[in-house]
């Protein structure tokens, strides 16, 4: 930790998250620990720093520290919307606006769903929510790879267990198996993006092929366009495909490229997640509008208590069009602007930086306008510089429960692990607050 915050500071028992934040400058990232880790995850010695150095920038080597009570929070809104997505007049409304594929349930919730909060002087606030959430694999090694650098940091843990990742991510695949009606576990699985070896996050991929094949269920990554689908049966190169690993960005399955994955997934010959229908009712941004307003909540049936962590936590978030849209450019300083169905930042706008000819896009478009929420800061040591980064937090869940915590370290409108100091980080939790409310909702 920096001197001079170590003079002023209260005890360290008593130092506040932000302070830590601002203050703690150690490096408690342990590369030798991290090789070692894909290592064993992998069996190739060579892994780790071949991934470090094609993407230099995607670990910071410092942890985030978050207060107990904010992860309770967080988690108190990821089971509360997953209550509220169960009420009839919350489907009828997201299902209204999505393409007709998301109409089939064929009952798979969605593995890895990604809750993206920035952590504000007034709480945390939800900022998206992802339904191939990447980076789970890529972090979970990073988390048991960090020194404990000072006083406050020992007494810190993982909001989750990060040595139990490993078990909790095969119960969730087992899980979306058994929710679709098959038994036993699938045989072949195919992790699936387009063109797989162009994507940032390609080694991911690598690293959930092997984690597949230590569990005795063989996986290959696959490029979309190359499967098909025959007599009730999907292939990748002549091999049956059981399950799917969805990374792809179509989340509708509407390109020409992926009608084979599209026809299988309909007709619930292969066991696809997440899936169109998970994305339609967590992930498409139209679905914050319903969220964030309390008039749609009371009516929608949810409790008091649940729409007051809702509001509380979800910034005002309303659909463009061309009714209102002299009206958001007159205020567009308040709001960030992104498209409905977007994914990884893209065409997704600061009020304050917008032109003209974007407005334009924007408002010919489908976007939404959502209340600005400050990200949160961690102050990291940059060559022989300070450097004060913007922080989001991820939580990786699934059927309400928390996965993996991670936090990204940037500089710029939006997340890009290309920023010198930042990437990927660990999240450290200072002891304090009670455990999370069960989520509250209910049908009138």
């Amino acid at each position: 930790m920096d001197q001079s915050m170590k003079s002023e500071a209260a005890p360290q028992e008593a130092v506040a998250p932000g302070e830590l934040n601002q203050g703690c400058l150690c490096i408690t990232l342990d590369r030798d620990a991290l090789r070692r880790a894909f290592e064993e995850e992998t069996g190739d010695p060579d892994f780790c720093g071949a991934l470090l150095r094609t993407r230099p920038h995607l670990y910071a080597n410092v942890a985030v520290f978050v207060s107990a009570d904010t992860i309770s929070q967080m988690l108190s809104v990821v089971r509360i919307i997953e209550a509220v997505s169960a009420l009839p007049a919350y489907r009828e409304a997201a299902l209204a606006w999505a393409p007709t594929a998301v109409r089939f349930d064929p009952g798979p919730i969605g593995a890895f769903m990604g809750y993206d909060f920035h952590v504000t002087g007034d709480g945390p606030k939800l900022i998206e929510i992802n339904t191939n959430a990447g980076g789970a694999f890529l972090t979970a090694p990073l988390a048991r790879a960090q020194k404990r650098c000072c006083e406050a940091a020992a007494k810190a843990r993982s909001p989750a267990n990060a040595d139990g990742f490993d078990a909790a991510a095969l119960r969730m695949f087992e899980a979306e198996w058994h929710r679709q009606g098959r038994a036993g576990k699938p045989g072949r699985v195919a992790i699936v993006d387009d063109d797989p070896e162009a994507q940032f996050l390609y080694p991911e991929f690598i690293l959930a092929q092997r984690f597949f094949a230590k569990h005795g269920i063989e996986a290959v990554v696959a490029d979309g366009k190359d499967l098909a689908y025959e007599r009730g049966v999907l292939t990748c190169e002549g091999l049956p495909i059981d399950l799917v690993y969805n990374r792809l960005v179509d989340f509708s399955l509407d390109h020409p490229n992926h009608a084979a994955l599209r026809a299988a997934y309909l007709d619930g010959a292969v066991v696809v997640t997440p899936n169109p229908r998970a994305h339609a009712l967590f992930a498409d941004k139209r679905n914050l509008t319903l969220l964030s307003d309390r008039g749609w909540l009371e009516r929608a049936g949810v409790t008091p208590s649940g729409i007051a962590t809702l509001k509380a936590c979800i910034p005002e978030t309303h659909q463009v069009t061309a009714a209102n849209a002299s009206a958001f450019w007159a205020e567009r300083k308040r709001f960030f602007f992104k498209p409905a169905g977007g994914h990884g930042s893209k065409a997704a706008y600061r009020g304050s930086k917008l032109t003209k000819s974007v407005w334009a896009d924007i408002v010919s478009g489908t976007h939404v306008a959502q209340a600005f929420a400050a990200p949160g800061a961690r102050t990291v040591r940059v060559d022989a510089s300070h450097e004060t980064l913007k922080a989001d937090l991820r939580l990786y869940t699934y059927a309400g429960e928390i996965l993996l915590v991670a936090a990204r370290l940037y500089q710029g409108q939006t997340t890009n692990m290309r920023t010198p100091g930042g990437g990927f980080a660990p999240v450290f939790q200072i002891k304090g607050g009670a455990e999370p409310a069960p989520a509250i909702a209910r049908v009138r």
